[in-house]
């Protein structure tokens, strides 16, 4: 099917449940990102920085503004180059990361609206806070000038079994309602489900769901 048909069935599904659809277009063309936004789409997800960088600029200057966010692991030396191009950093997994972001947008004079990405579950293959280690480091999180956390991201580990994408999903969203009652805090945004599991993230409180192939490529 088409992006837009793709489309189309992705929002009948959603219906008016406030998600925001992340447009995940690391693979897709640069036509197939006009025809998204010419059906609407405002919000892309890209796992590079240097990638979304070169998309933002071959976009025609007559396109529809479009936000962009940064969805994959940020390396802490292209921490310059992300803070300031992307509406939101979903990435953030750790401290250090935090700090450096902090630091980069001071001297920018700006203020970087960021998700901490949690692993939830044991993953060797992901990165992310563990949920003492977030619990441990939110303090001096939320002290640190210069970025607004507005949320908790999680990737679910690699698995056909929706009890444990399930099981992600819902403690992402317990522990995002235990911090912010903790420290007295606006924590509005879960951003949980990509292609595969997108549908399990929305039932389980999901206000972001990042999906990529299941727009842009054909699935007849």
């Amino acid at each position: 099917m088409s992006v837009a048909a793709n489309l189309a069935q992705i929002r009948d599904y959603l219906g008016e449940q406030p998600v925001k659809l992340i447009a995940v277009s690391k693979a897709a063309s640069l036509s197939q990102i006009e025809e998204a936004i010419q059906c609407g789409v405002t919000e892309f997800g890209e796992n590079r920085v240097q990638d979304a960088l070169n998309k933002m600029q071959q976009l025609s200057p007559n396109a529809v503004p479009v936000n962009w966010h940064l969805i994959g692991h940020l390396q802490t030396n292209k921490v310059k180059l992300a803070v300031g191009n992307f509406t939101l950093i979903h990435s953030v997994d750790s401290l250090r990361l935090a700090k450096e972001i902090s630091a980069t947008a001071q001297k920018k004079d700006i203020t970087q609206r960021v998700l901490l990405q949690v692993m939830v579950l044991p993953d060797p293959n992901k990165s992310g806070f563990t949920i003492d280690e977030l619990k441990a480091s939110m303090s001096e999180l939320l002290a640190l000038p210069g970025i607004k956390i507005e949320g908790l991201m999680t990737i679910t580990p690699l698995t056909n079994d929706n009890a444990i994408w399930t099981e992600s999903f819902n403690r992402l969203r317990e522990l995002r309602d235990e911090l912010a009652q903790t420290y007295g805090i606006e924590l509005k945004e879960l951003s949980m489900g990509m292609t595969n599991d997108w549908q399990d993230a929305v039932k389980c409180g999901a206000t972001m769901v990042r999906i990529g192939r299941a727009i842009f490529q054909d699935n007849n």
